[in-house]
């Protein structure tokens, strides 16, 4: 090789090495992962009333600030519809309770899925015993005339338009399960309750009432623990 051609032969060749040797550039940082959006409320949002009966306040050993024990649950679970502004949302007249009711036979006391009552001791309601157990609970309104109504109907946990035994809310409701039907005592509020509201007032250990509440409506039906 011509000695002229030798150096930048060289030169070339170590450039091409050094170029080799460098670490390859770092890839870009990944953008940072973007928390995922808080979930939005349910329109009409689950809830539950809860009580407990039967039981006793007792000292678990001398001078122990006193417990309650042996008390047995009674709840109410069930989704809680909104107003949203409206007004009257029972009706009148005639046409009392269809709207809440969307063409079902009764009302399911609230939304969504069946509202389900559930007792861990037998109860006393509208004179007639009823077994510890789950039931659905509805409502049969007439304007001035309240029926509270536990059945022993199964209830879906999700939509199945399939499905024409157990129900949905008040969908395929059937009067032949029903357990208890017993009047309710009816209060005209002077405030509109925005959400529906179950709550158990009143309550003794022998017993007490199971109260829902919606715009102006409140509705009672009383019970005790059987003997």
């Amino acid at each position: 090789m011509k000695p002229h051609l030798v150096l930048p032969l060289l030169a070339l060749a170590a450039s091409m090495t050094a170029a080799a040797q460098q670490p390859a550039p770092a890839a870009p940082a990944a953008p940072a992962a973007q928390p995922a959006p808080a979930p939005r409320p349910a329109a009409s949002p689950k809830a539950q009333a809860a009580t407990q009966v039967a039981g006793k306040w007792a000292e678990p050993k001398p001078g122990a600030a006193p417990r309650y024990q042996d008390g047995k649950w009674i709840t109410v679970d069930y989704s809680a519809p909104i107003l949203r502004g409206r007004a009257e949302i029972f009706g009148k007249g005639a046409d009392f309770g269809k709207g809440v009711s969307g063409g079902d036979p009764v009302w399911r006391a609230g939304a969504n899925q069946t509202t389900r009552f559930k007792t861990e001791v037998p109860l006393v309601i509208g004179g007639k015993t009823i077994a510890a157990g789950e039931y659905s609970l509805f409502v049969d309104l007439k304007e001035g005339a309240w029926t509270f109504i536990l059945s022993s109907q199964p209830a879906l946990s999700k939509w199945d338009a399939n499905e024409k035994k157990a129900t949905w809310g008040a969908t395929n409701y059937d009067p032949k399960f029903d357990v208890v039907r017993a009047p309710m005592k009816l209060v005209k509020g002077h405030l509109s309750l925005d959400q529906l509201t179950f709550s158990f007032v009143n309550m003794t250990q022998q017993g007490g009432s199971l109260a829902l509440a919606w715009d102006t409506q409140n509705a009672s039906v009383d019970f005790k623990v059987a003997h």
